[in-house]
């Protein structure tokens, strides 16, 4: 290959290297970009158990088709017979991953903390995480039974009431 960068390394890729594919449906429809991939060079032929190893290191870039001098890299570790569109599948979850963290830094709070120990830190984060995950399950089982959304009157025995861009807990008042 005889490249030592990346961006090198794609600069050599033919025009038929480049294929355009989808890597999922986004806020404007489907998120079409030209894509590539190489299989780098092992970093030893064998593993530490003398066998041939099944997984390899792959560079995937990923070309705007409007803007073509805008490309961003990709390092993966993925079986030998891969497909490129496994490869961008798996870079197109990305943009679920960073929504997923957005939506529990606005609803639970995730990154409200002052980090002084990694205790404090770590129960933090796995609380807000569950409260988070608590949250995407509720949303979607009244999703599935077609009822409102949770946070109107009436709609669940949740306790949980969205108000703006976040999730409260109401606690019931005194029975009488």
């Amino acid at each position: 290959m005889g490249c030592s960068r990346i961006d090198g390394l794609f600069a050599q890729a033919p025009d038929e290297a480049w294929e355009k594919i989808s890597c999922g449906d986004g806020a404007k429809g489907p998120r079409v970009y030209h894509w590539a991939a190489v299989r780098l060079p092992a970093v030893a032929e064998f593993d530490y158990q003398g066998e041939v190893p099944h997984r390899m290191r792959w560079a995937l870039a990923r070309r705007s088709v409007s803007k073509p001098d805008e490309i961003a890299y990709y390092l993966a570790y993925a079986p030998l017979h891969v497909t490129v569109q496994e490869l961008v599948r798996a870079a197109g979850a990305r943009w679920a991953i960073e929504e997923c963290f957005q939506a529990a830094k606005n609803e639970c709070g995730l990154d409200q903390y002052e980090v002084r120990r990694y205790t404090g830190w770590y129960r933090h984060i796995t609380l807000a995480m569950l409260a988070h995950a608590f949250l995407a399950a509720t949303a979607h089982q009244a999703g599935e039974k077609g009822a409102k959304q949770v946070g109107r009157p009436g709609s669940s025995g949740s306790q949980w009431r969205r108000f703006g861009d976040s999730w409260q807990l109401v606690f019931p008042g005194p029975r009488a």
